[in-house]
């Protein structure tokens, strides 16, 4: 009773709830299941077992008690019963036939798995599971199997490092954000309201607040890279509706840095629930995000945030697959499917209440195949608003067909190396780089496209890196090349990686070629070097294959000047632009105002409010005329920064 008098009411109710799931579980469980423990943690109730193999043996178990309960359940090792690491390696290795080619096992003491990375992941499978049934009984970890990487990424071996060195701080904090998910609902109004705190009317720091009577979630927190204006810059979470101590999680939509740069802000004050993201954009995200603050150090900037902060953030994050359904509050369920922009992009669908309402998030998204990526999932269950990116919503932003967009890239590339000079392609190191690796490896092997060594700089090795140790999301057609014929689009030997500055010499010093550069729209980074030594000579080119935003030194050159001025070593110099200048539209990763409409004709259902978010305020606005004209009973927003607009 003394315990209990110290206890919060919503706490009493929380141990009340699950002792209730305790003996509904020891009713339904087999006696032989042995569970030592049962606890939420994160959006799952996990059961810890002193006999993990009695559920690898009969996995209908798990789904008849999920459907029962109607909660996500996890089956875990106890810890107690777990080989030590050193000795379930060697026992893993005396189980997986020496065939199977195993170049590595990860560890997750948290989560009780083992990830077995093996050249061919069948062989350690084996006939209907048997060897990692075998696994699970003799180590008492449960297997996960993957396919060997290609290319080795430093970032997810980091990630990964952090994972195992911070798991009393991981488990502390899956046991209290599980506490908080699963807590009892203590309103019953039926409220739906979200609130712009950065994105609308502008591309960049896109963020969005979604807040019902239970809840407080976050969409995406990103900055402005195209801005040098405090005030601009960052998402404006001084609105009087965000309060860090009562937001219960944020879901980040992909990984640029406009949707998620500034996430680890959030940490930095205070900040200690989940950050939900596809497992790829995980990736993606800290290594853009490490690469953020190095650049801002270089330029002698201060610094939002630290690398302790991009930490602690991976410790709170929770990724998910596409499809899953996750409990992210006591009143909403999360799913996330694909959005066609880069790799990991996903649509966010959030699902209230008991059916109350549910919204959907497009983030940036593309509703066309491209090279790289199927297009975006336009099904849903259910479906009441749509909040809908328009960076290209106004009626001439049509982007040419792609092969149209291929073909002219290749003519500009061939007629530059023949004359003997050099091709810049400046380009976001995370979905448009590899888009163009794509298109120039085709080009290559057709023989349409003149043999040259082609360089990667900046961080376009490593977000390669991670593209290869996630196929599965890849376009169906890459996946085809890679499984099934062998053929790996990323390991064409005409692409050479340039890991430190001191080689940049020699690239430029070498004869015709093509490099493809970081940042893409050239507000720093290797492609601003690159350009600095390229721009003076009319035998070489430039070609912008990413937006630009206003203000870039990309906008100003691809909209035609002819000279700039730069600072180097402390003197201001001017430079003349007489290099080629072209800017192709056709590789965009977003969806071009026929997308858009073509978008809103076929997705399932109709929504009955469309918000327009992530585009100039003009156009976003032309895009809201012609929706309303299109569709009549759908109600058309077009918010403003800081503005409120209550949906339930």
């Amino acid at each position: 009773a003394l315990k209990c008098a110290k206890m919060s009411t919503r706490d009493v109710f929380y141990i009340d709830a699950l002792e209730e799931i305790r003996q509904k579980l020891m009713q339904e469980l087999p006696k032989n299941a042995n569970i030592s423990k049962i606890e939420f943690e994160g959006p799952f109730l996990v059961l810890y077992s002193k006999n993990i193999e009695q559920f690898m043996e009969n996995g209908g178990i798990i789904k008849h008690l999920a459907k029962t309960l109607r909660k996500r359940i996890v089956i875990r090792s106890d810890p107690s019963v777990r080989k030590k690491i050193d000795e379930a390696t060697q026992l893993i290795y005396q189980i997986v036939p020496e065939d199977a080619q195993i170049t590595n096992l990860h560890f997750d003491e948290t989560l009780g798995e083992v990830t077995i990375e093996a050249k061919k992941p069948g062989l350690v499978i084996g006939k209907n599971g048997v060897t990692l049934r075998e696994i699970a009984r003799v180590v008492s970890w449960r297997p996960n199997v993957i396919r060997t990487p290609p290319i080795e990424s430093k970032t997810i071996a980091s990630i990964r490092q952090i994972l195992q060195n911070e798991v009393p701080a991981r488990k502390k904090s899956l046991v209290r954000i599980g506490r908080r998910i699963h807590r009892p609902r203590l309103y019953e109004d039926e409220l739906v309201r979200i609130t712009a705190l950065g994105g609308c009317g502008e591309v960049g720091r896109s963020s969005m607040l979604v807040q019902t009577a239970e809840s407080n979630i976050l969409i995406d927190i990103g900055v402005n890279v195209g801005s040098s204006s405090p005030s601009e810059v960052f998402p404006r979470l001084n609105a009087p509706e965000f309060d860090i101590e009562n937001l219960d999680a944020v879901v980040i939509t992909h990984a640029h840095l406009d949707h998620c740069g500034f996430l680890p802000y959030l940490y930095k004050y205070g900040y200690r629930g989940p950050v939900y993201l596809n497992d790829a954009t995980l990736s993606l995200m800290v290594l853009l995000q490490n690469d953020y603050l190095q650049v801002a150090e270089n330029e002698g900037r201060v610094l939002p945030y630290s690398y302790r902060d991009i930490k602690t953030e991976i410790i709170h994050a929770i990724p998910r697959r596409y499809g899953e359904v996750t409990d992210i509050a006591n009143d909403i369920k999360l799913t996330l499917t694909p959005a066609g922009h880069i790799l990991g992009s996903s649509i966010v669908h959030l699902h209230i209440g008991e059916g109350d309402y549910n919204i959907a998030f497009t983030g940036d998204f593309k509703f066309k195949k491209s090279r790289l990526l199927d297009p975006a999932n336009y099904k849903f269950a259910r479906l009441e608003t749509l909040v809908m990116e328009t960076t290209y919503g106004a009626p001439t932003d049509i982007v040419p067909p792609r092969r149209e967009t291929e073909r002219r890239l290749i003519q500009i590339i061939n007629r530059t190396l023949k004359r003997g000079g050099k091709v810049l392609i400046p380009t976001l190191a995370v979905g448009r780089a590899q888009e163009i690796m794509v298109v120039l490896n085709r080009y290559l092997k057709s023989k349409h496209l003149i043999e040259t060594p082609i360089y990667l700089d900046g961080l376009i090795s490593e977000a390669t890196a991670i593209h290869t140790c996630h196929p599965e999301y890849l376009s169906q057609e890459i996946q085809d090349r890679i499984f099934n014929m062998g053929d790996n689009p990323f390991l064409d030997e005409h692409f050479i990686s340039i890991e430190n500055r001191s080689r940049r010499d020699e690239v430029l010093e070498s004869g015709p070629t093509i490099i493809l550069a970081t940042s893409g729209m050239l507000t720093g980074g290797s492609s601003v070097e690159y350009f600095s030594e390229l721009c003076e000579d009319e035998k070489n080119t430039i070609i912008f294959v990413s937006y630009q935003a206003p203000g870039t030194l990309g906008a100003r050159i691809s909209s035609g000047a002819k000279e700039i001025h730069q600072v180097k070593g402390g003197k201001m110099t001017v430079k003349k632009v007489n290099m080629e200048v072209h800017t192709l539209q056709g590789f965009s990763g977003h969806s071009d105002r026929n997308e858009l409409m073509q978008y809103l004709l076929k997705i399932t259902p109709q929504p009955e409010n469309v918000v327009l978010v992530h585009g100039n305020l003009q156009k976003s606005l032309s895009f809201a005329n012609s929706v309303q004209k299109h569709f009549r009973k759908m109600k058309v927003h077009v918010p403003k920064i800081l503005e409120s607009l209550r949906l339930l």
